[in-house]
């Protein structure tokens, strides 16, 4: 059965699976993050949600919701970031995810900061353009412990 993957905006209600799928310890080890209790997730997407310079999507395969991406800044620059449920993992859905973004936003330079171990990561921006433009040690902040991060972009 061929997979049907597709893009849509964000909705109220993807949020309770979105945060079952950022709490999954395995992923948020791979990802290098320290997880947001709900109180602080359901934060962070409401202003997701209600800003105009986010583009948000639902990654969409055979009517399942399995991840999100999006485009946003950080520090400064236009940054893209996705997230896949782990059950899902391998089928290549975040990388046709973020092609299919990447046909929305025309933003360029776009920027993608990866932990150095999460090679899945590396590979799915890559296949979408992205090259390494250096290793970085990032410090501590309060959504990422001391890092190094493969900084990558898109021209």
């Amino acid at each position: 059965m061929k997979t049907n993957i597709r893009l849509r905006p964000i909705e109220p209600q993807d949020i309770p699976l979105m945060f079952a799928h950022q709490s999954d310890p395995e992923s948020i080890r791979m990802a290098v993050v320290y997880p947001r209790d709900r109180p602080a997730f359901d934060a962070h997407w409401q202003m997701i949600m209600q800003d105009p310079g986010i583009t948000a999507r639902a990654i969409i395969a055979n009517d399942v919701m399995v991840g999100q991406v999006s485009c946003f800044k950080m520090d400064g620059v236009d940054s893209v970031g996705y997230w896949i449920a782990r059950e899902h993992w391998g089928k290549g859905y975040a990388t046709r995810g973020l092609a299919l973004l990447l046909e929305e936003v025309n933003t360029r330079p776009l920027h993608a900061r990866v932990a150095r171990q999460n090679t899945g990561s590396i590979r799915v921006l890559e296949r979408n353009g992205f090259t390494l433009t250096r290793y970085q040690i990032s410090p501590a902040n309060g959504r990422f412990p001391v890092c190094e991060e493969a900084m990558m972009q898109l021209n």
